[in-house]
């Protein structure tokens, strides 16, 4: 069965001290697209126990996947057994995917380890994809001639008006939108805020936003079939 690594954030505070953390359903929807046709590990900047964002638990109180996720033993100790990235090796794995959330904007861009393993990933021919603010995780990776993997290609990721709507663009240190389209990616998004969104371009792929999460994971599922 193929491998893959789910990437989550360690940060737990955003700039204006709220709450964050990994968003719940960008992991649960892939994770149970997955998990029946490949091994899946988790991983972030700080090890075990990657602190979800609470407020995503509330959102997704009524969402079975949400539930079941929290609920799931083997996912309870996958999450307590999530390793350090330093101690990551992408020769174990054939995918790399981040989930969303607000707190992946603060750590893993800037984050040396993370960039180094995304960029093995992708310069090995490996298939990198995240969702939301996953994709903010990806801003320092580069292709072998040092550009950056977004130049050029047709990538999405979490809304300038999203993050509007939410009344959240004070709480982040940069907007996902415009970075990617700083870095020259054709950055693309849904006709209406919160509606699903997945690009394809290559090896690179990204969804939108929460709903583009389980849409996301059966792209993921189609690229390792291939």
């Amino acid at each position: 069965m193929p491998s893959v690594l789910f990437v989550f954030t360690s940060t737990t505070k955003t700039l204006s001290g709220a709450q964050t953390g990994w968003y719940l359903p960008e992991a649960a929807h892939p994770y149970y697209v997955l998990a029946p046709h490949a091994t899946i590990e988790f991983a972030s900047p700080n090890g075990a126990n990657p602190p979800v964002d609470e407020g995503s638990v509330k959102m997704f109180e009524n969402d079975a996947e949400s539930i079941k996720f929290l609920a799931d033993e083997i996912v309870k100790t996958k999450l307590a057994n999530a390793k350090k990235l330093s101690a990551v090796n992408a020769k174990d794995y054939d995918t790399i995917f981040y989930i969303g959330g607000h707190g992946p904007v603060f750590d893993l861009p800037v984050d040396s380890v993370n960039i180094k393993l995304a960029n093995e990933f992708y310069n090995s021919g490996k298939i990198v994809s995240a969702v939301c603010h996953g994709v903010a995780a990806l801003v320092g990776v580069t292709d072998t001639q040092g550009k950056s993997i977004f130049a050029g290609k047709n990538v999405t990721g979490f809304s300038n008006a999203e993050e509007e709507i939410l009344g959240k663009t004070k709480d982040v240190p940069f907007s996902t939108e415009d970075r990617i389209i700083s870095l020259g990616g054709k950055y693309t998004k849904a006709d209406k805020p919160f509606e699903v969104k997945v690009v394809v371009d290559g090896l690179l792929l990204t969804g939108q936003n929460p709903a583009s999460s389980g849409p996301l994971g059966e792209e993921i599922l189609k690229a390792l079939q291939k």
